[in-house]
C-alpha cells in the first residue's frame, strides 16, 4: 500500500471514530511570514497556536523572493521555489513578489517586470508555476497578500500600486482553481494604527503576525 493510500485510510479510520485528523501545513514565503520568529510569534508560530495537534512547517526566510538568481544561497531558502520539501502536506501557506518588486522596481513603474511573477490573467508567471507546482503535489494553497499603511506613512507606500495589481492579479488565479485561496491583507490594518507594524514600518509587529496568522486559520480551520 503507498503511503498516501494508507494515511487516507488512516483519515478515514479517524473520521469513523470522531477523532479529528492532523493536517500537515507547509509554510514558504519571506519576512511577512518568518518574522518575528525569534521571539516565538512568527505567522508560522502562531498558527501552531491556533491550530494546536496539526504539524506546522515553516520554511519562510526573510529577504526571500521568487525570481532568486543565485543557485547556492537560493538552495538555502533565500528562493521561495527552493523553500519546498517533500512531503504529504494538506496545506501549503505560502506568500512572495514583495522582494521581486522591491528589488527590480524600486516601487516605481513595474508593468513588465510583475508579468515575470504573474500575468495579468493569473495563469502565468514564478507564482503561477509555483502554485500550480503545489496542487499537483496535492496540497491545498493559500496565499497571502501584503499589508497596507493606513493613514500613516510607511517607506514601501509606493509600491501600493503594484501591490494591488499583483492581488488583483493572484486573485484571479485562485479563482481559477478551488484548491487555491488568496487572503489579502490590503485590509487589516484599521485606520492610524501603527501597532500591526513593526518599528520599520515594513514588516508585520507581533501583533500583526497573530492578525496575519488568525486570517489564514479561519481558512485552514473548517
Amino acid at each position: 500500500m503507498s503511503k498516501r493510500a494508507l494515511r487516507l485510510l488512516v483519515m478515514l479510520c479517524a473520521l469513523g471514530t470522531g477523532v479529528p485528523a492532523q493536517a500537515d501545513i507547509l509554510v514558504m514565503g519571506d519576512s511577512l511570514l518568518a518574522v518575528n520568529g525569534l521571539q516565538g510569534k512568527s505567522v508560522a508560530k502562531e498558527l501552531r497556536r491556533l491550530l494546536p495537534g496539526e504539524h506546522v512547517r515553516d520554511r519562510s526566510k526573510m529577504g526571500a523572493s521568487y525570481l532568486y538568481p543565485l543557485p547556492v544561497t537560493g538552495a538555502m531558502g533565500m528562493s521561495i521555489p527552493k523553500q519546498y520539501r517533500q512531503g504529504n502536506w494538506d496545506w501549503v501557506v505560502l506568500n512572495g513578489g514583495g522582494n521581486d518588486v522591491l528589488w527590480n522596481c524600486g516601487c516605481g513603474p513595474c508593468t513588465r517586470f510583475l508579468d515575470k511573477l504573474i500575468t495579468h490573467d493569473g495563469m502565468g508567471g514564478a507564482i503561477a508555476d509555483q502554485v500550480r507546482a503545489l496542487r499537483a503535489s496535492g496540497a491545498r494553497v493559500v496565499f497571502v497578500g501584503y499589508l497596507r499603511s493606513n493613514g500613516f506613512d510607511s517607506p514601501v507606500d509606493k509600491c501600493g500600486p503594484t501591490g494591488d495589481e499583483m492581488d488583483r492579479r493572484i486573485g484571479r488565479l485562485a479563482k481559477a482553481d478551488p484548491g487555491v485561496e488568496f487572503v489579502p491583507l490590503a485590509d487589516l490594518v484599521p485606520e492610524g494604527d501603527i501597532s500591526f507594524y513593526a518599528p520599520d514600518r515594513i514588516h508585520p509587529s507581533p501583533k500583526g503576525s497573530a492578525a496575519i496568522a488568525a486570517r489564514i486559520a479561519k481558512v485552514i480551520a473548517p
